[in-house]
């Protein structure tokens, strides 16, 4: 029996050895974009903080993320996304970094570059979401981000050598009805 046993882990040896190692997965970058939470909407205001319905969302952003362990948060320079990420922010005791949003593409290098294999959160805006997407080498799954529409969560996952991925989902609808906002 002692014999059998012997015979059958060097005949597994073997078969493993043959084989060789086992191929690592390549490292996915995973690269979720959020536009900034309610703004005041207050005529003439040039930077417009968040509103309560904002900063609850803004909240429950945080607790949907921190257990992704993003390596790195951007913001634009404006209160509302930064605002945006604060919870998170420090939930991860990370720094914002502000990024230039007329720059896509720039923003795309950069994180190819420097956040191959690790978790990215980026706030950004209605008009500046979609360009970011497709910098990012997806396809926009709508034409625009409406000015109401404040829920959408992108997440874009960046395989080497395969196509990047897109899921698209919605978060904080809670976060509206709890800070009295309306559903729309």
């Amino acid at each position: 029996m002692k014999a059998n046993l012997l015979h059958i882990v060097l005949i597994m040896s073997m078969l493993l050895a043959a084989v060789g190692p086992v191929a690592a997965k390549p490292p996915v970058t995973t690269i979720y974009l959020v536009r900034h939470a309610e703004k005041d909407p207050t005529p003439g205001l040039a930077d417009p903080p968040l509103t309560p319905a904002g900063e609850a969302r803004a909240q429950l952003l945080a607790r949907r993320l921190v257990r992704r362990h993003p390596a790195a948060l951007f913001t634009t320079d404006t209160r509302r996304t930064r605002a945006t990420l604060t919870p998170l922010a420090q939930a991860t005791n990370l720094t914002p970094l502000v990024y230039n949003a007329q720059d896509p593409n720039g923003l795309a290098i950069r994180l190819y570059k420097e956040y191959a294999g690790r978790t990215v959160v980026v706030a950004g805006h209605s008009n500046t979401m979609l360009p970011l997407l497709t910098a990012l080498g997806v396809t926009a799954p709508m034409q625009e981000i409406k000015d109401e529409e404040y829920d959408y969560l992108f997440k874009v996952e960046l395989r080497p050598g395969q196509p990047a991925r897109l899921v698209v989902s919605r978060y904080g609808a809670a976060a509206r009805v709890a800070a009295g906002g309306s559903m729309r």
